[in-house]
């Protein structure tokens, strides 16, 4: 068989593929936190929500603290028909009256309320925790969207490449048939390859556009560009690297675990409310008042001040209470039960996201080899066009498969970085310092 000249894309070019292209204006992923912090409306509505729980505490505890009324009044009385003879003027017969009471009372005793505020002590913490949630969700969509980004760019990248790689190797096999050495089926197969790979640059490019407007919106910013992983890529290894390690403690600091935890302290606090229906309550009571009634220009001011110990005692409510606290008991089993159920998922998801990251990792490390395997192999079946044991379609199956492993590397190590995320999330210990340690790895 015939040698066959060769015009194809250097191999240093596949070589150099998806290496970091940094812009002058590329932000950093801490930038963007700290961006999305400030913007995302998710975010700052489970904040609103955070942070108006301590006003809704603060009022609960008004229970426990004295109260004071001023109570004012005045009144006119007169008679219909005037009885004449009762004033000498025959003036119309009436009376005024003007009255003002200031009352305090100080709860001494109130079970129902004292539980009331340690409920409101536990949705504060709810709160809390709700609050911690969004953050870390955010944490994660932000980084989703910041990888995706990356992801396409590396896509596009690859597909650009693939495609100039073919249209040289198309051009390589139209030379060849003018002058007799190939065949018109290298022409075709290369004009059908280089057609597909224009199809796959269009739907790469139209993705990266989609990807940016998903990460502009997040943010609040626009035409953000991300940076890339810094050079040579060093992925970090799973700490610590026994799945126990992390479940364990996922079973008592999740925030998903501990609003059901105080899901269940709550509920059984409503069961001491509604066992306070039977028990008395214990209030001092003060009042100060001072009254003026006036009868045609007579009259005079009369004043009391009174100071006691006041007690209410519920003797029966037709069975109201009773069933209360049945229906508590039971609205207590369900909040045991659902705070197993979120020990139960965390401790699922932790132990798979945990997998996940060491499945990513293993896969990352065995698409390095692949990378390094395709350009021998390629560069191998370009040495063999040459001469003559090798045909178009090998050249083209070659550059393909090398370019679709450097994309599938530059995906699976994002992915890696992602799960890292979701791992610390499904543990419940992801915070926003996680952030720096993944814009570590980073260019700057």
């Amino acid at each position: 068989m015939p040698r066959r000249p060769l015009n194809l894309l250097p191999a240093a070019l596949a070589a150099v593929l998806l290496l970091p292209m940094l812009p002058a204006h590329a932000q950093s992923l801490q930038e963007l936190y700290d961006a999305a912090r400030a913007y995302d409306a998710t975010y700052l509505a489970a904040r609103s929500s955070a942070d108006s729980a301590q006003y809704r505490a603060e009022q609960s505890r008004a229970l426990a603290r004295p109260s004071a009324n001023l109570v004012g009044s005045a009144t006119r009385t007169e008679t219909d028909p005037p009885v004449a003879a009762a004033t000498p003027t025959g003036a119309r017969f009436g009376t005024t009256t003007t009255a003002v009471t200031a009352s305090g009372r100080q709860p001494l005793f109130n079970r129902a309320n004292s539980a009331t505020i340690d409920q409101a002590e536990k949705s504060l913490e709810v709160a809390r925790a709700d609050l911690q949630i969004a953050e870390q969700d955010l944490i994660v969509r932000l980084a989703q969207a910041y990888f995706d980004v990356l992801v396409s760019q590396d896509a596009l990248t690859a597909a650009q490449a693939n495609k100039k790689a073919i249209g040289e190797q198309l051009a390589s096999a139209r030379r060849n048939f003018e002058v007799g050495t190939a065949t018109i089926t290298d022409t075709r197969e290369a004009q059908a390859r280089f057609d597909l790979a224009t199809a796959q640059e269009i739907a790469a490019d139209n993705d990266l556009r989609t990807k940016r407007i998903a990460l502009d919106q997040l943010v609040g910013r626009n035409n953000v560009e991300p940076r890339p992983l810094a050079t040579p890529v060093s992925l970090p290894p799973v700490a610590p690297a026994i799945v126990d390690e992390w479940v364990a403690p996922s079973q008592t600091t999740h925030p998903a675990v501990r609003k059901a935890q105080f899901g269940l302290d709550i509920a059984r606090l409503e069961t001491e409310k509604a066992r306070a229906g039977h028990l008395p309550t214990v209030d001092a009571v003060a009042s100060l008042g001072a009254s003026n009634a006036r009868t045609s220009g007579t009259g005079g001011t009369t004043t009391a001040a009174s100071l006691g110990v006041q007690l209410n005692l519920p003797l029966f409510a037709g069975y109201a209470t009773q069933n209360r606290i049945k229906e508590t008991l039971v609205l207590e089993e369900k909040s045991r039960n659902d705070l197993e159920a979120a020990r139960r998922a965390v401790a699922q998801g932790t132990r798979v996201a945990f997998f996940g990251v060491q499945s990513g990792l293993a896969q990352a490390k065995a698409l390095e080899a692949a990378e390094s395997s395709s350009k021998l192999a390629l560069e191998a079946t370009q040495l063999g066009y040459r001469v003559g044991v090798r045909v178009n379609l090998d050249v083209l199956n070659a550059q393909t498969q090398l370019f679709t492993t450097q994309r599938d590397l530059s995906k699976a190590r994002y992915d890696v970085l992602l799960a890292g995320l979701r791992l610390r999330q499904a543990a419940g210990t992801l915070q926003p310092s996680d952030v720096s340690g993944v814009n570590a790895l980073l260019a700057k």
